[in-house]
């Protein structure tokens, strides 16, 4: 027996969104590179929702929502109100109620950029709330960073080194830094930035549109 045809009233249900968690230190650039992407992937017709997280306020979330990037709207905030981490990995149920939330009010949403509040090298994201994720680190950390070998640097899907213009002035080598990263991730990638000026950027998008919204 053949099943039903649906009326036409009856909306197609949606894929789910993609969900990508971005960590990293404190100040690495995390914010930053949120608003790079969402005008990077405002000009590629790309659905999209952010959430951050923050400590005990919304500040990074009131920065995207007055950046003019993004529809306020689909910006929420998570207070993690302890370690960052907890509310990414251990307990990510604050965050995965807040990706659904925005996938009710939003059906077509395609992706949900999900930025963790800052956090040290030990900082990683549950597979239970994320499909890919990010972790950014910057050249003003040092160049010891990668060799530290932290499991977010090791862990991560891509490891972002930011701030790339920083690296004379703070005294890095940062062909070494990028070397070393490789060396430490075994080949898995690695994206130089400079968010400030957009450098960088479209090599993120152009990754995160291959390996996650699967756009050749």
């Amino acid at each position: 027996m053949n099943a039903p045809a649906l009326s036409p009233a009856t909306p197609a249900k949606t894929a789910p969104a993609a969900r990508v968690g971005i960590g990293g230190p404190v100040g690495s650039g995390k914010t930053a590179l949120v608003e790079r992407l969402i005008a990077a992937f405002a000009a590629r017709k790309v659905d999209l929702a952010v959430i951050t997280n923050d400590l005990v306020t919304h500040e990074d979330a009131e920065r995207v929502r007055r950046s003019g990037l993004i529809d306020p709207a689909r910006v929420s905030a998570v207070e993690a109100g302890a370690c960052p981490h907890t509310v990414i990995r251990e307990d990510p149920t604050l965050n995965i109620e807040a990706a659904d939330d925005l996938e009710r009010r939003f059906p077509g949403v395609e992706l949900i950029l999900i930025e963790s509040g800052g956090d040290n090298l030990a900082s990683t994201f549950s597979r239970d709330l994320t499909d890919f994720w990010i972790f950014v680190i910057d050249v003003a950390g040092g160049d010891d960073i990668p060799r530290k070998r932290g499991p977010g640097v090791l862990k991560c899907d891509l490891l972002v080194i930011n701030k790339a213009d920083l690296a004379p002035h703070v005294g890095v080598d940062l062909d070494g830094m990028i070397a070393e990263a490789r060396r430490v991730r075994a080949g898995r990638p690695v994206i130089v930035t400079n968010c400030r000026r957009s450098e960088g950027i479209d090599a993120v998008a152009d990754h995160l549109e291959r390996e996650v919204l699967f756009r050749t």
